[in-house]
């Protein structure tokens, strides 16, 4: 597949501890409060934030470029057509500099508060994603509804051990998402895809809002109907997956290990 094409700001100091990922389409209500939740959140964590205008319409791209020329922690990239969630923050991944990676949604019904209590748990080193729980839900009732049927039919037929799959809310580090396979939709399914290569997921509750401003892209028949498709194709991914195996080395031959010797006497000060 070929990516679409990106436009992007100038480039900031490199290797930030966290990189926040942020795909946005007509957000501009949203953007620039959450922003400055983020900076506010991370102020004591050395970090980068990538948001991805996906063709939006509002002036959300001119709002950004401003920022950024103020703000240099401010990367924005844009695409010059509509791609999709799963397409930008696969792209901001690749994009990023930070050794973690951080997701949340742009429309600011996840909470910036939260991102450092998911990194420290990360960095506990037990585990490859930490996912956000969205244990009281501030959505319609058409939303809730459909998020849990969606989140019902995941598990039991991905079994990824996560109770809720579709909050923007996680952190993950950045080889462990860069090494997932990328389709459309991968988003929805990091859980299942990082344990089918032999990483470990936990979900911590977070906190949940409700929507700003705009209206959201998804419903019934985009959560459910479509996504039974994309779970066919991960439940077929499991199930082809190989995990890397051991590689053993012949032990060192009795003429290597002299040779290593010599080399290192030579290579010694004279006493």
């Amino acid at each position: 597949m070929h990516a679409p094409s990106l436009s992007s700001s100038p480039s900031i100091t490199p290797s930030p501890l966290l990189s926040v990922l942020i795909p946005a389409k007509d957000e501009i209500g949203n953007l620039p409060a959450l922003l400055d939740e983020i900076h506010f959140a991370l102020a004591d964590i050395d970090h980068e934030v990538i948001v991805v205008d996906d063709a939006s319409t509002d002036g959300s791209w001119e709002m950004l470029t401003q920022r950024a020329s103020r703000d240099s922690r401010l990367r924005p990239v844009r695409h010059a057509q509509s791609a999709g969630q799963s397409t930008s923050v696969w792209q901001a991944a690749w994009t990023a500099r930070g050794l973690w990676l951080a997701t949340l949604d742009g429309d600011g019904q996840n909470d910036p508060a939260d991102l450092p209590s998911l990194l420290a748990r990360a960095q506990q080193g037990d585990v490859t994603l930490v996912a956000g729980h969205r244990t009281n839900r501030r959505d319609d009732w058409i939303k809730r509804v459909s998020s849990k049927v969606a989140n019902r039919v995941r598990s039991a037929l991905l079994d990824d051990a996560t109770p809720d799959t579709g909050c923007g809310l996680k952190v993950i580090r950045r080889d462990a998402f860069v090494s997932l396979p990328y389709f459309d939709h991968m988003h929805r399914f990091l859980p299942a895809l990082v344990r089918a290569q032999g990483g470990t997921c936990v979900s911590v509750p977070v906190n949940h809002r409700p929507r700003g401003t705009g209206e959201s892209h998804y419903g019934l028949n985009n959560r459910l109907w479509v996504g039974i498709v994309d779970m066919i194709g991960v439940m077929w991914l499991r199930r082809r997956s190989r995990l890397p195996a051991p590689l053993v080395e012949p032990p060192e031959t009795a003429v290597e290990t002299n040779e290593k010797r010599t080399d290192a006497n030579r290579e010694a000060p004279a006493s």
